[in-house]
């Protein structure tokens, strides 16, 4: 087995990368990572020195590829299967990179502020970045809620890279508010996502790890 992929089941950039993984059934081996574990955490950085999983290694082309959206698309180019992940169409290619970074950059990062201020000390809280990120995420979900309107995926009929982003994100945001109460569209394609064996899978991997969620 050539791949082994550094992560924690807990994480959303690492859950995106295991729906990957999953929805080609691409073999790999499964490498833990608990930061707060000294000798794992040291192991971890003499993997990749940042100390940010996930972190994919390919042991047979001597490859180390770090985050999420880099990992698939080295994935779909090296790893296909009968998921593409990234369209071979030009122009699909590119609504899918910018549907997977709008739902990395603001669904995900503004919900893990969000949640990451509720685990701070006493003091130590971040009022203002805390109001700024809700903003921030009210704002997506209104464009996912309007988009997801007349499209069962990110990009259309096609399940992509764009799902595999918008899956995590969208399962976490939903346990800071609901999105069935204010943005149907987006809850009804959270429940698409929940559905699709490979996120189920992940998802299911997550459970004893969830208790930890400051939801």
């Amino acid at each position: 087995m050539t791949l082994r992929l550094c992560f924690h089941p807990l994480s959303s950039f690492c859950q995106k990368v295991l729906i990957a993984l999953y929805e080609n059934d691409t073999p790999f081996q499964q490498h833990i990572v608990d930061l707060a574990e000294e000798s794992s955490r040291a192991e971890f950085l003499e993997v990749w020195p940042i100390g940010k999983f996930p972190v994919l290694r390919d042991e047979a082309k001597d490859r180390t590829i770090p985050e999420s959206s880099i990992i698939i698309e080295y994935l779909a180019q090296h790893y296909p299967g009968r998921t593409q992940l990234v369209p071979a169409d030009a122009d699909l290619a590119h609504e899918t990179r910018m549907r997977d970074r709008f739902y990395d950059l603001y669904v995900n990062v503004p919900m893990q502020k969000i949640v990451t201020d509720r685990l701070r000390p006493p003091g130590r809280n971040d009022p203002h970045g805390v109001d700024d990120a809700k903003r921030l995420l009210g704002t997506a979900l209104t464009i996912v809620d309007d988009e997801m309107s007349a499209r069962t995926w990110a990009v259309g009929d096609a399940f992509t890279m764009a799902d595999c982003a918008a899956a995590p994100a969208l399962f976490y945001a939903n346990k800071i508010m609901s999105l069935a109460q204010t943005h149907a569209n987006a809850a009804a394609y959270l429940d698409r996502l929940l559905n699709r064996p490979s996120y189920a899978r992940a998802l299911d991997e997550a459970q004893p790890y969830l208790k930890l969620f400051p939801g």
